[in-house]
């Protein structure tokens, strides 16, 4: 996701002059080392100094810029907290932040790069758009979004580099504020966001050798949350599987669940989340999610208990 990101940013700094881009202690390399070379004016790495690299983001803005912030997710948001909020979000203006590296990827570097608590803080701020996009196709018309059309501050958590494409044949048009439907199924839909998109297909596929035919909707947007889209499939599919390498508290099974309950629908709501702690644990991606309960096998066996 982070190689798009850069291109989409280096094709919008060729014909934008306000477009700027800051960096916090990251080698720029491919596509942002072209934004660097050939626009030094509106490239700025501030070292480790996220809150500078806010509070600069936020100057540039106030003068017309459209500032584009981009290191690792923990960096990106808890550091500099007081400045996304007071600097950015208060005074509303048109900067976004990219959290790199979200939910577990950084896994072997641990908790201090595990940002896994960032929906519930991101979502909290006044004014705050907050964009999980879930490959390198829905990363590239987020960031087009972004660059051309927000109005204010924007939080965008992504993965690093590597994630497959799933989304080039989707069944919904990707549109900021709206959950989009990306294959079709019966009895069964799965809602996730971000780098899970990959477990979902898993599911699908091991649900369709027995029989089921499961339905996958990316929720690509967490605010403006799309609660008529969600109400809709809630009401369609018999049983819902919810996915999120998040927190229990703050994320997006906690909206469903309101959305649910508001609606008084009756479908069953299955909930898979990271659990509620600090694992202590080195290892890969895959493997720390696994340390969560976050794997297609466990997700199934809850669903479908093996008798």
């Amino acid at each position: 996701m982070r190689d798009k990101f850069a291109e989409v940013i280096y094709k919008f700094g060729k014909k934008n002059k306000q477009i700027a881009v800051l960096v916090a202690d990251i080698s720029p390399a491919g596509s942002i080392n072209n934004f660097k070379n050939e626009f030094p004016d509106r490239f700025i790495n501030t070292g480790v100094s996220e809150q500078s690299m806010i509070g600069i983001a936020a100057g540039l803005a106030l003068k017309g810029m459209r500032p584009f912030c981009y290191t690792i997710a923990t960096f990106s948001l808890y550091r500099p907290f007081e400045m996304v909020r007071v600097d950015l979000c208060y005074q509303n203006l048109p900067v976004t932040i990219i959290g790199m590296g979200s939910g577990l990827v950084y896994s072997t570097l641990g908790s201090t790069h595990h940002t896994i608590e960032d929906l519930a803080v991101a979502t909290a701020i006044p004014n705050m758009t907050v964009l999980c996009p879930c490959d390198p196709m829905e990363m590239k018309l987020a960031t087009e979004w972004c660059a051309t059309k927000s109005k204010g501050p924007v939080y965008m958590r992504i993965g690093k580099r590597g994630e497959k494409d799933f989304t080039s044949n989707s069944k919904d048009k990707f549109k900021i504020g709206k959950l989009r439907k990306i294959v079709n199924g019966s009895k069964i839909a799965i809602i996730t966001y971000g780098t899970l998109i990959s477990m979902s297909f898993e599911i699908k596929d091991k649900l369709k050798k027995k029989g089921y035919n499961t339905a996958i909707y990316s929720c690509h947007t967490i605010k403006p949350l799309d609660e008529n889209g969600i109400a809709k499939v809630l009401k369609k599919y018999e049983k819902v599987i919810v996915m999120e390498e998040h927190v229990p508290n703050g994320g997006l099974k906690d909206k469903i669940l309101a959305i649910s309950f508001k609606n008084n629908i009756k479908s069953k709501v299955y909930y898979f989340t990271l659990k509620d702690k600090f694992i202590h644990f080195y290892g890969n991606h895959k493997q720390l999610l696994n340390k969560h309960g976050l794997s297609s096998n466990k997700i199934i066996n809850s669903i479908f208990p093996k008798k």
